[in-house]
């Protein structure tokens, strides 16, 4: 028979906050949904982002894309940094009830997070439910990024963590498997309900 995980481990970024450029861009097109769309999608675009949480300043990031742009897109880029905490959408609020419960129970609780580490430092300081966690590990910080395995084992050997002893929660699927792929359990998150659903099963939430 296969053990149960006994060890939660969480994504943060729309597993318990909300995190989308829209909220931000909504505001500076103004309603243009084409044009925004356009924008995130050829200028501070998804790969672009991606870098950041690799570990790259913001400050380089848009040196960088100044650089490749005209004169009339440069505000909307330097506000990718500068209003960055606008694009979070606030705590899913059953999410992080679900966090304070599993702490309530004595569950040990972990995260791994894509996230630049200037924004993340920035954000911890904001939201109590950070400090449930015994240890976040942030991609920006160990130049690192889900789904690859090390840095999931970097989790593992930094806390002393047994892979089977661990379920993972993300909301992105490539980050689901690339945690099956090392061994741990993992779970697709959808929603709040679906989650509670999933570690009441487990024995894991009552």
């Amino acid at each position: 028979m296969t053990a149960r995980p006994t060890t939660v481990v969480f994504d943060i970024g729309n597993v318990l906050l909300q995190w989308d450029p829209r909220n931000l861009y909504r505001k500076l097109f103004g309603g243009r949904e084409d044009e925004m769309e356009w924008f995130l999608a050829n200028v501070c675009s998804p790969a672009w982002n991606l870098e950041q949480d690799r570990g790259r300043s913001f400050a380089d990031a848009v040196t960088a894309l100044i650089a490749e742009h005209p004169p009339t897109l440069h505000p909307f880029i330097r506000a990718y940094d500068e209003r960055w905490h606008e694009t979070l959408g606030g705590e899913i609020a059953g999410s992080v009830d679900i966090v304070s419960r599993l702490k309530r129970a004595g569950v040990p609780l972990y995260a791994i997070t894509n996230w630049n580490q200037q924004k993340f430092h920035e954000t911890r300081h904001r939201h109590a439910f950070f400090d449930a966690f015994s240890g976040i590990v942030v991609s920006g910080d160990e130049r690192l990024l889900k789904p690859a395995p090390e840095i999931f084992h970097l989790l593992f050997r930094r806390y002393g963590l047994q892979a089977s002893d661990c379920i993972f929660i993300d909301d992105s699927l490539h980050n689901v498997e690339g945690a099956r792929a090392v061994g741990m359990s993992a779970h697709h998150f959808k929603s709040p309900e679906d989650l509670a659903a999933a570690l009441n099963e487990l024995g894991l939430l009552r």
